[in-house]
C-alpha cells in the first residue's frame, strides 16, 4: 500500500503521542528507585502534543499514571476518556432540551449558532449557559444534527446514491444559463442543452443555443438519439421544455420511458449539476469574451472530447466516461431515420383560408388543391429536419405545401373557371325581366327560353 498508516482518529493519536512518550521507560530493564527518578526527569522535558501550536511539560503523577496504564493495557488504555455527561448539556433543565429538540425538528436547516443566540435573545436560555459545540453534540446524540437531517428528504425517505444499471439505460437532460455573448454590441443570451449517459457519465449530445424551447431539446436529441439510438428512460428536469407533449408522444413512440424530476431539488439530479459544475469551471469561465455561439461549441467540444471523456471520474473508481461508455455492448434495436422520422412527426388541424394558404409555425404555406378551401385539414410536419416542409394527409393521401411566394402568384396564370371571367348563362334564371313581364302584363316569355334551352 502507498499510503502511510495514520491514527484512525484523534484518540489514537493521542494515545499514540502518550505512547511515545513513556514507552521508552516501559521497555527499560529498572531497578528499584530507578522509575522515579526517570519519571522526575522525563517531567522537565517539553514535548509538543498533536494539533497544539505549543509545548508543554506534564507532571510526574500524570506520567507515572501513563506508564501503568501502558504497561497493563498497551495502547488502547492510553486513549483519554470521555466525560459520562458529554453532550448532555448538564445545566439544561428537562424543559430546555425539549424545546431545543422540537425547535431542531421543525427547523432542520437552522444553524446551531442562530438557535442558541435566538433563545439567550428571547431569555430562554441563559447567556454562557451554554455553547455551541455542546448544544451540536446534544443534537447529534439524538440523531438531529444537520448532516443526518440533509440526508433525509422532506417526505421521510433516506437520499442514496444511485446509477443505472447500464450505459443506454438511463440518459439526464437540463439546460445550463451561460454566460451571454455580444453580437453586435448587444449581449445575447446562452442556453447550454445536454444529455448525460447516467451510468457512465458521457455526454451524449451538448448544443449552446439561444433560447431552451422544445424544439431547441428536440433537436439535441435527435443528434443522440441518431449516434447512439433511444435510451430505456430518460430523466429530465421539470421545467417547460421538457414537458411538452411532443417530447411525450416522441419518447412513447421510441419506447423509452419519459421521468420527470421533483420539483426545486435539484440534488435529485445531482450528476448533471456535477456537469455543470465541472464545464463552468473549466470551460465557460474561459469564454466570457466570445462573438458567436459557434465558437461557444467548438471551445466546449473541443474541451469534451479531449478532456472530460478521458478524465478518470470518481463516481466510475478511476475510468474514464469513455472506457465505461465504450465497454457496453451496442444495442441491437437500434433506429434507423424512417422510424426516427414517424416517431418526431407532429400532426395539427388547420383550416385553409380562401386564398389556399395556411398558417404553421409563424409561417404561411400553400396548397395547389384548390378544392380545399375553407376546410380543416392535418398537417403534418417532421421536427428531424427542421428546414423539411409540412405536409398535407387528405383521405389517406400526402400532398407537399409550399411556401408562399405572393410576387410569384402575381404571374402566375388563372383557371379558366374562375368566377372573375365572364361565361355565358346556362339556365333560365332572369329575375329582372320577370318584374318587367308583370308590370306590363304580359306573358313571360319561358316557352321560347325553354326552347332555346332545348336547342
Amino acid at each position: 500500500m502507498k499510503d502511510p498508516l495514520r491514527p484512525k482518529d484523534p484518540a489514537e493519536a493521542i494515545a499514540l503521542y502518550r505512547a511515545q512518550i513513556v514507552g521508552p521507560l516501559v521497555r527499560r530493564a529498572l531497578e528499584r528507585g530507578d522509575l522515579a527518578s526517570a519519571l522526575a526527569e522525563l517531567s522537565t522535558t517539553r514535548f509538543c502534543p498533536p494539533r497544539s501550536h505549543g509545548a508543554r511539560c506534564y507532571s510526574v503523577a500524570t506520567l507515572e499514571r501513563w506508564y501503568y496504564a501502558f504497561k497493563a493495557g498497551g495502547l488502547d488504555a492510553l486513549r483519554p476518556k470521555d466525560r459520562a455527561d458529554r453532550g448532555r448539556g448538564r445545566e439544561l433543565t428537562d424543559e430546555q432540551k425539549k424545546l431545543l429538540l422540537d425547535i431542531r425538528r421543525e427547523q432542520p436547516d437552522v444553524s446551531t449558532a442562530l438557535i442558541l443566540r435566538s433563545l439567550e435573545v428571547d431569555g430562554r436560555v441563559e447567556r454562557g449557559s451554554l455553547c455551541a459545540s455542546t448544544l451540536r453534540r446534544f443534537y447529534a446524540e439524538h440523531g438531529l444534527d444537520r448532516r443526518a437531517l440533509a440526508a433525509v428528504t422532506n417526505d421521510g425517505r433516506h437520499r442514496l446514491r444511485w446509477q443505472a444499471e447500464h450505459p443506454g439505460a438511463l440518459w439526464q437532460g437540463d439546460v445550463c444559463h451561460a454566460s451571454p455573448v455580444v453580437i453586435g454590441g448587444k449581449p445575447v443570451p446562452v442556453r447550454i442543452h445536454a444529455l448525460l449517459d447516467d451510468a457512465s457519465r458521457y455526454i451524449v449530445a451538448i448544443e449552446a443555443r439561444h433560447q431552451e424551447r422544445e424544439v431547441d431539446m428536440l433537436a439535441v436529441l435527435v443528434r443522440a438519439l441518431r449516434r447512439f439510438g433511444a435510451p430505456d428512460a430518460m430523466y429530465l428536469d421539470n421545467g417547460a421544455t421538457y414537458r411538452g407533449e411532443t417530447l411525450s408522444v416522441a419518447c412513447a413512440r421510441l419506447g423509452t420511458a419519459l421521468v420527470h424530476a421533483k420539483p426545486y431539488d435539484a440534488p435529485a439530479r445531482g450528476k448533471m449539476e456535477r456537469f455543470w459544475r465541472t464545464l463552468r469551471e473549466q470551460c465557460l469561465v474561459f469564454c466570457k469574451d466570445l462573438g458567436s455561439l459557434h465558437d461557444l461549441n467548438v471551445r466546449i467540444l473541443a474541451w469534451l472530447d479531449e478532456h472530460y471523456h478521458k478524465a478518470p471520474h470518481g463516481g466510475l473508481m478511476g475510468k474514464t466516461p469513455a472506457e465505461v461508455f465504450s465497454a457496453a455492448p451496442a444495442k441491437a434495436d437500434d433506429i434507423d431515420e424512417a422510424k426516427l422520422r414517424r416517431a418526431l412527426t407532429v400532426r395539427e388541424r388547420r383550416r385553409v383560408r380562401r386564398d389556399n394558404t395556411l398558417a404553421m409555425d409563424g409561417t404561411d404555406w400553400e396548397t395547389s388543391l384548390h378544392f380545399l378551401a375553407g376546410r380543416l385539414v392535418t398537417v403534418a410536419r417532421s421536427l428531424v429536419d427542421a428546414d423539411d416542409p409540412p405536409w398535407l394527409e387528405f383521405e389517406d393521401k400526402v400532398y407537399p405545401l409550399a411556401p408562399v411566394d405572393p410576387v410569384k402568384n402575381a404571374r402566375r396564370a388563372r383557371s379558366p373557371m374562375s368566377l372573375d371571367q365572364p361565361h355565358p348563362s346556362r339556365v333560365p334564371f332572369d329575375p329582372p325581366a320577370a318584374l318587367v313581364d308583370r308590370a306590363l302584363g304580359r306573358a313571360p316569355s319561358r316557352d321560347s327560353d325553354d326552347q332555346e334551352v332545348e336547342q
